[in-house]
Parts: structure tokens; C-alpha cells; sequence
């Protein structure tokens, strides 16, 4: 069946398995860890590969795509809340990255709500962000960040996030070692 599906795509399956092997080893490489439900987490991997084809880049394929890049940059897999739902959830909210904890066996994968604003606030959002980036240009920074900084106590690794990153992707530093920088 799944044969099938994926012919019909247009995708191979060794092409989902390559795929799978090469997001995995960038994962763990990278401190985090892809779903280890290996069928369901290929699912997901055939989903991007098919959103691939539909519009060019990852959208998560757990969401609805518009097509257009610039507006969907928040859910080109990994996703802008990839982070904060594994540190709230264990999962991100297509479930493809998990938590130390959902790996070790110490929380299981439930239902995630979306983080994502609806259209109208992001499109909002976007408007804000332009105007903000125009008036930059043409003042001098005030030295206001819309997001605290966190820095890596370990290699120095700077994120602006609502909360620390859950693994350094640069040393791979755990949580608890980033200290809030501005």
C-alpha cells in the first residue's frame, strides 16, 4: 500500500529511506532525536518530500502550505516551534522530533496544539516586522530586542527565543547551560 502511495507521488521508497537515514544522522548529530516510531517518522518524511515537489521547500507536513516561501518560512521543517514544543510537549507538533524524555521512555507523545498564529495575525506580524526593518534603516538601534538573548555557557552560541534553546546546536549543550545574555 504504502508502495503504491508512494509511486503514485512519485516518491520511492528508497528515496524515503534515504532521506530518513540523513535527517536522523543530522538530528542526533545535532542533539535532537526524530520520532522513533520508524514508519510513522518515514510518514512524515514522505510528506515532506511531497511538499517538496508541491511547493519547493519542507513545509511541515502537518500543516497547511500556501505555497509562498516568505509566507510559510515558520513551518519549513524544522519549524520556528519545533523548540518551544519539544520543551513544553516532548514532541514538536507533527510529532517527527521528540524529547530526551519521549526517547528514554519517560513521557509519552500526546496531542500538541498549534502554536502557529492564525493567517491574519502573522500577515500583521510580517506588516510590523517591514515597517520595524525600514525604520532601523533610518535611526539608530535603541537597544530594545522584541525576544531575550540567550547565550551558550559552552561555546558562546547566541539564540533570541522566548526561552532557551533545549540543546546547543553548535556543542550540544543541554538546557540548563544557557544564561540569559540580554
Amino acid at each position: 500500500m504504502k508502495e503504491e502511495k508512494a509511486a503514485e507521488e512519485g516518491i520511492s521508497e528508497e528515496k524515503v529511506d534515504t532521506v530518513y537515514k540523513r535527517l536522523k544522522q543530522e538530528a542526533e548529530k545535532s542533539g535532537y532525536h526524530l520520532n522513533p516510531d520508524v514508519e510513522f517518522t518515514k510518514d512524515l518524511v514522505r510528506g515532506l518530500l511531497t511538499n517538496e515537489e508541491r511547493y519547493g521547500y519542507w513545509a511541515c507536513p502537518c500543516r497547511l502550505a500556501s505555497g509562498n516561501t516568505e509566507e510559510d518560512l515558520d513551518i519549513v521543517c524544522p519549524c520556528y516551534y519545533r523548540d518551544p514544543d519539544l520543551n513544553d510537549y516532548g514532541a514538536c507538533y507533527c510529532a517527527l522530533y521528540v524529547s530526551d524524555e519521549v526517547i528514554r521512555e519517560e513521557k509519552e507523545v500526546e496531542s500538541i496544539p498549534e502554536r502557529r498564529p492564525p493567517q491574519e495575525e502573522r500577515e500583521a506580524a510580517r506588516a510590523e516586522e517591514s515597517e520595524r526593518e525600514e525604520m532601523m534603516e533610518t535611526m539608530e538601534i535603541s537597544g530594545k530586542l522584541s525576544k531575550p538573548v540567550w547565550r551558550c555557557k559552552v561555546c558562546g552560541y547566541l539564540s533570541a527565543m522566548d526561552e532557551a534553546p533545549g540543546v546547543c546546536p553548535i556543542c550540544k549543550a543541554k538546557k540548563e547551560r544557557f544564561e540569559r545574555f540580554m
